[in-house]
């Protein structure tokens, strides 16, 4: 099954809108935190997804400055675990202010429990121990 969650970033604030679950629209409670706030509150968000790509990605890294964090996304394309030296082929950048990094933290902290409560406890080995 798959589950998407979509919103939106203003005001460097991403905002969690609907979520998809196999075509079916489901309503999502309202975001922790500040809410949207202004003139942006009543709002109608349309999606144009007329220029989107879709890309895969087993790979990502992360690095930030005060005013933005870039994430990197590509391609580890080596299976080979005796190799010296492996060679990523990145694919993306995506580059986004500090609020809608934490957002999105929020938004895919969500994601995963959902996740977990379904299909059970994902274990990621981290410098050598397990989480």
């Amino acid at each position: 099954m798959v589950v998407r969650t979509t919103g939106a970033i203003q005001s460097g604030e991403f905002f969690p809108t609907k979520k998809l679950e196999t075509g079916n629209l489901m309503a999502t409670k309202a975001p922790d935190g500040p809410e949207i706030r202004g003139d942006t509150a009543g709002m109608k968000i349309k999606w144009d997804d007329s220029n989107m790509k879709s890309s895969y990605a087993n790979v990502c890294n992360v690095t930030s400055t005060r005013e933005e964090v870039v994430i990197l996304f590509g391609m580890n394309q080596a299976w080979n675990r005796g190799q010296k030296e492996v060679t990523i082929q990145l694919t993306d950048r995506i580059v986004i202010s500090p609020y809608a990094a934490k957002r999105m933290s929020m938004l895919l902290n969500n994601v995963v429990k959902e996740y977990e409560n379904r299909f059970g406890a994902l274990n990621i080995d981290v410098g050598g121990e397990k989480k």
